[in-house]
């Protein structure tokens, strides 16, 4: 069987979600991993049975990586993924791309400069159950055209979570609540609704305004060409953290999505489509449950040598979202796309 060399750069607390993801997958080999941190770093390595490096460029030079994951700090993204690219390896980045539209940018032209390669973004939950089944009732029209739509994420950070140094800056980590936990909601929507016509936002600081520079709270109000309207209301501020909810209302009915449970709602009658799947995650099973499923696609389409679907251009729309959420705000007007 043939098997995809490995890295990771990054060994923080969402790595161990990957790492476990790429110890399932038989087609995967974690040949190392890479962290400043050198006591992380070889901790890690031990842990999972491979080698560690303190620098990524010295990783890089190893001919036995096929793939390099990512999930290093947000203004870290680019230039690892840059120089990874320009290594000849494949890239499976962390949300979001970076953390600035800049720097975002810059990636997605490496990609299209270094075509050999490809350039992957995490947006795991588009694989999640409920997700997928949201996403076909949209694309048949089983339930007549889709009319509005509305996301909320409810979490709690404290000032604790912030202590680490990149974390509630601008400059490093782009941003808060909306670009660090409530991305995945909101490229849920853009992926549900299509393309998107225009969006505001308001953004504000409401429990932590002596700890961080960015938001910990987010209203979005969305118009979609196809007419459809959304609205999104983001937080880190609530007492717990909550699973994400998503409803679509459509002609004849409505989806509603409580974290991995969906229900279809037609004449009051409320039916279950789709139950959480088991894992691991335990308190961290907010995250999503579906990172090792998009992993293994990744490497399929690897092993395959098929374009992959979950591209730079496509994981930029989210992205663009955000920053364009973040200047509506600042500026008190709404941004309409062509």
């Amino acid at each position: 069987m043939k098997q995809i060399g490995v890295a990771l750069i990054g060994c923080g607390a969402i790595s161990g979600v990957h790492l476990r993801a790429i110890s399932e997958i038989p087609t995967a080999k974690l040949i190392a991993v890479v962290d400043t941190n050198e006591n992380l770093a070889k901790a890690t390595a031990e842990s999972y049975g491979c080698a560690y490096y303190t620098d990524y460029v010295d990783m890089l030079a190893n001919p036995d990586v096929d793939v390099v994951h990512i999930t290093t700090a947000h203004y870290q993204h680019a230039p690892m993924a840059i120089d990874a690219l320009k290594a000849g390896k494949h890239v499976l980045t962390e949300k979001p791309m970076a953390e600035s539209k800049a720097a975002a940018q810059s990636m997605l032209q490496a990609a299209e400069t270094y075509s050999q390669v490809q350039l992957g973004v995490i947006f795991q939950n588009r694989y999640n159950p409920a997700s997928r089944l949201m996403k076909k009732a949209v694309e048949s029209s089983e339930l007549g055209k889709l009319l509005c739509l509305k996301g909320i994420v409810t979490w709690n950070r404290t000032a604790a979570y912030y202590e680490t140094a990149w974390k509630g800056k601008w400059a490093t980590e782009g941003g808060g609540a909306l670009i660090n936990q409530s991305i995945h909601t909101l490229d849920l929507l853009q992926w549900l609704g299509g393309e998107v016509s225009s969006v505001k936002g308001t953004m504000s600081n409401d429990s932590l305004e002596d700890v961080i520079e960015v938001e910990d709270t987010v209203h979005v109000h969305l118009t979609y060409k196809n007419g459809a309207t959304a609205v999104f209301y983001a937080t880190n501020a609530y007492g717990v953290n909550s699973p994400p909810e998503i409803e679509l209302v459509f002609e004849k009915g409505k989806l509603v999505m409580i974290g991995d449970t969906l229900y279809q709602v037609i004449d009051d009658v409320q039916t279950l489509l789709s139950s959480p799947e088991a894992n691991n995650l335990g308190a961290k099973s907010y995250w999503g449950i579906s990172h090792s499923k998009q992993i293994a696609d990744f490497y399929e389409h690897l092993l395959t040598m098929r374009p992959y679907w979950l591209n730079g251009p496509e994981g930029y729309k989210a992205f663009e979202l955000v920053m364009d959420i973040y200047e509506s705000s600042r500026t008190g007007k709404r941004i309409t796309y062509r």
